[in-house]
This record gives C-alpha cells, sequence and structure tokens, in this order.
C-alpha cells in the first residue's frame, strides 16, 4: 500500500513538472498562463510562441507521460509491502497521476494543461496498439476542421473504443479503467472547445486545414 501510494504521488509530481514553465523559464521567462489562452500546454505555446517554442514543451509534456508511465513504476522498494491490487495496474495509476498532476498542478493554482500531451506520452507506453489509431483520429479532424480540440476528445474517444474492443475484458480491465478514466478527463477539460465549436466561436489552426487549401476558398 505505501509503494503504491508513494509511487502515485511520485507520479503526480513529475506531472506537475510543466514543460510551458520549464521552457518559458529558459526563454528568459515567458509566461504561458499570461498570453493566448492562458494555458501551460503546446498547443497555446504555439500559437502565442512559435513552432521551436511549442514542440519544445511537447517534448517535455509526453516525456514526463513516458516517464511516469515506466520509470516510476518500476522504481526499487526497499520494504515488503504488497500492492493493494496486481502490479500490472501500478503503471497506468502512475500515468493517470502524472495525467492529473499535468491538469491540476498545485505549484501553479492547480492550473495547468489539458492533458493531451501527457497522455499521448503515455498512451505510447501503455497501450502502443492503440496510439496509432488515436494519432489518426486526432490528424484527419485538425485538418478537416482546424479545431484541435474536437480532434484531441475525438482520439480519445478513439481510445475507449479500442480498449472497449481490444482490452483484456475490455473496460473491465486496468487499461479499460484507465483509458475511461483519462478519456473523461480530456471530455472534461475540453468542455469550452466543444462549446465553442458548438456556438462557432472556436479558433481554427488554419495552417493545418492542408485540405482547404489544396482546393482554395
Amino acid at each position: 500500500m505505501f509503494e503504491l501510494v508513494a509511487k502515485v504521488v511520485f507520479a503526480y509530481l513529475l506531472g506537475t513538472a510543466m514543460g510551458g514553465t520549464i521552457v518559458g523559464r529558459l526563454r528568459g521567462g515567458v509566461d504561458l498562463r499570461a498570453q493566448g489562452s492562458g494555458n501551460l500546454g503546446a498547443t497555446n505555446a504555439l500559437r502565442t510562441q512559435g513552432r521551436g517554442f511549442g514542440l519544445a514543451v511537447l517534448a517535455i509534456d509526453v516525456g514526463k507521460g513516458v516517464l511516469a508511465a515506466t520509470v516510476v513504476p518500476a522504481l526499487p522498494w526497499p520494504l515488503p509491502d504488497p500492492l493493494v491490487f496486481g502490479r500490472d495496474s501500478l503503471p497506468y495509476a502512475c500515468g493517470a497521476a502524472a495525467a492529473l498532476g499535468h491538469v491540476y498542478p498545485a505549484w501553479f493554482g492547480f492550473r495547468g494543461g489539458k492533458g493531451a500531451a501527457t497522455l499521448t506520452g503515455i498512451f505510447a507506453a501503455l497501450l502502443p496498439a492503440a496510439l496509432p489509431w488515436m494519432l489518426l483520429a486526432f490528424a484527419l479532424v485538425l485538418v478537416l476542421t482546424g479545431y484541435v480540440g474536437l480532434g484531441t476528445v475525438t482520439a480519445a474517444i478513439i481510445a475507449l473504443l479500442w480498449a472497449t474492443c481490444f482490452a483484456p475484458d475490455g473496460l473491465f480491465s486496468a487499461p479499460g479503467a484507465f483509458t475511461l478514466s483519462m478519456a473523461l478527463l480530456v471530455v472534461f477539460t475540453h468542455r469550452g472547445n466543444l462549446a465553442r465549436v458548438w456556438q462557432g466561436r472556436e479558433s481554427r489552426f488554419e495552417r493545418a486545414m492542408i485540405f482547404r487549401r489544396w482546393l482554395g476558398p
């Protein structure tokens, strides 16, 4: 039990290491919370600071997801301490904690990113078979509509469908429960984006809409 708590807390703290804050300090004190949407994630970084800044933020946020799901659960634990559930479930618990740390970082007033990049790293580490379908769904929605948030929510729904169909025991398994909870988190963090899409007020990522550029006005 103590191993579970310690590693989940460590994964949460790792999740609170915000790429937007780290890169912002390295770039002379850029504060993403005071720019654009005020979000610390890679999308706001890309829109307000450019490609290099955004990619650096993305790399950090994806990387910490990978570390939380792989390195943290494997850290040695010196004391005999049986887990409250199977050891195979520990990476999913740590991954979920890291995602929550990214979305709700205690050091930044529980105001972080929306979790997409960190979850990408976690899925890459734990459910790599689902990731290509998620990325394909995201890319299709993005190039067709220009809506980043809508693409992210679509990718989360695809992950949920994948877990339902292909995970052992479907949703009644560690991968299934993890995917369901993270899909709900993504929908919740993007609820404002979805509302603006419905109202026709959501900003589009125009440069990603390659079909519109090919077909013309």
